[in-house]
């Protein structure tokens, strides 16, 4: 067993080599980016006595979150703004995060095994039509149970064409999304809109299903009060942190909790486990993973099924969360939760983080955030006026300067008006994934093997 793993090991580095990235031995590749020595390569980028980047330590980890919270602070102080740091935006951050988490999650799974799965907005849409069909007859937690059954289905389907009959992934998860939105609305037609029927006259119609039980929440012990006090107290920084921490830890759903947990478990199992190494090694190299015994086709199809799977909790969330089903309910949000795994470069930790980033944004449209968004014009300054001083040092000008020149036009912007339009607020969980996607884009790497059409017995 343990030659076994240690060969697939060797594999999954194969994998990363022949793209130049990293190589068995250890070194770099020849795509320019590193040199054979263990230098870094001729590209520019670095010259021949640079470091290799380094992972961030866990003190460089809690330094990067005290400089974000005493910027966060000092906004707050300066523009007035108080859903930045309040704790009713980052409890509806927090709500709003899991989804598209959850959604990220599935396509991590999904493409750590080499499958592009573009269909978790349909598998998601799967998921709250069953959770809504479930909910109002038997209560929340079935709906819970119902969302991802439904999700796994469409996760199947997705299995099916691209593993079984080598569909193009994209092509068979565009297609997912379009029957999925076809399957429910004529569903809910037939079983909540039906003249005379039980759910017709529990109160579901053609475009949603009955109102089902509240599920129930919890807030931490005494914490969550104490926080709620400090909070009120306006101390700088200490009641900003207050006001964050009492948003994440009152009034939390169950489901929350069962989320983060997924993310936990995503780790251990894919990065901590034999059964991980198998799996991600079926998205860097099949043909040699199952050269050493791995049957490819059942890790892809096991990948999908979990990736379904999650996909369809996120929907079922937010059924559960609104106590009942509704047509349009995702909005999107499977695809937000796509750009989320693209932006955590394919990481647990780093989807934890965009669905985070994309939640925040996401609450201050729900919560009609205006003068909030008017206030993130000071921050998108800061953050661009750091990224011309660092492509400044690397000699990249040009990117520099137009850094540079949109801080301006975002100073100018914020000096002269007072608020944002209420348009461009609800727009901007949108401008936010294309603007971290632009920022993330050369950084990524990719499982080697996403994407391609592999057939059984190639590695033999």
């Amino acid at each position: 067993m343990s030659t076994h793993l240690t060969a697939l090991t060797a594999a999954v580095a194969k994998g990363l080599g022949r793209g130049g990235r990293d190589t068995p031995d250890g070194r770099h590749g020849k795509d320019g980016r590193h040199g054979k020595d263990g230098r870094h390569g001729k590209d520019g980028n670095h010259g021949k006595g640079g470091r290799e980047r380094r992972k961030l330590s866990y003190p460089v980890i809690l330094l990067i979150i005290a400089g974000a919270l005493l910027v966060l602070s000092t906004l707050q102080w300066y523009t007035g703004a108080r859903d930045l740091t309040s704790s009713g935006q980052y409890g509806g951050a927090l709500v709003a995060a899991v989804p598209i988490g959850l959604a990220g999650l599935g396509g991590l799974w999904a493409e750590r095994a080499g499958v592009i799965n573009i269909g978790l907005e349909g598998m998601m849409m799967m998921g709250t039509f069953c959770a809504g069909w479930a909910g109002w007859q038997y209560g929340p937690w079935a709906a819970a149970l119902a969302g991802v059954i439904g999700g796994l289905l469409g996760g199947l389907v997705h299995a099916v064409a691209t593993v079984t009959f080598g569909v193009d992934h994209i092509i068979s998860g565009v297609a997912i999304n379009i029957l999925a939105l076809g399957v429910t609305q004529y569903l809910a037609k037939l079983l909540f809109g039906a003249e005379g029927s039980a759910a017709a006259a529990a109160g579901g119609n053609d475009k949603q299903s009955p109102p089902m039980e509240d599920m129930s929440s919890f807030s931490v012990p005494w914490l969550s009060d104490w926080l709620g006090r400090v909070e009120k107290d306006g101390l700088f920084l200490v009641s900003d942190t207050a006001g964050i921490l009492r948003g994440l830890t009152t009034n939390v759903s169950w489901l929350i909790l069962i989320a983060a947990l997924m993310f936990v478990g995503t780790f251990f199992v894919l990065w901590r486990s034999s059964f991980g190494l198998r799996l991600r090694s079926c998205g860097e190299n099949p043909v040699a993973a199952e050269s050493l015994g791995v049957n490819v086709y059942l890790y892809k199809y096991a990948a999908l099924l979990v990736s379904g799977g999650l996909a369809g909790l996120g929907g079922a969330f937010m059924a559960v969360g609104v106590h009942m089903y509704s047509d349009g309910q995702t909005g999107g949000r499977g695809y937000i939760g796509l750009a989320t795994m693209i932006f955590g470069n394919w990481r647990p930790g780093g989807v934890a983080m965009g669905a985070g980033l994309f939640g925040f944004m996401d609450s201050l449209q729900l919560r009609g955030g205006g003068d909030t968004v008017h206030g993130l014009l000071l921050l998108a300054v800061v953050l661009l006026v750091g990224v011309a001083l660092w492509r400044l040092r690397v000699a990249n000008r040009r990117t520099a300067a137009i850094s540079a020149v949109f801080a301006l036009l975002l100073v100018l912007w914020y000096a002269f008006t007072d608020t944002v339009p209420r348009e461009f607020v609800e727009a901007t969980p949108y401008v936010a994934t294309l603007l971290v996607l632009a920022l993330a884009a050369q950084r990524l790497r990719a499982p080697k093997a996403i994407g391609r059409t592999y057939q059984k017995g190639q590695g033999k």
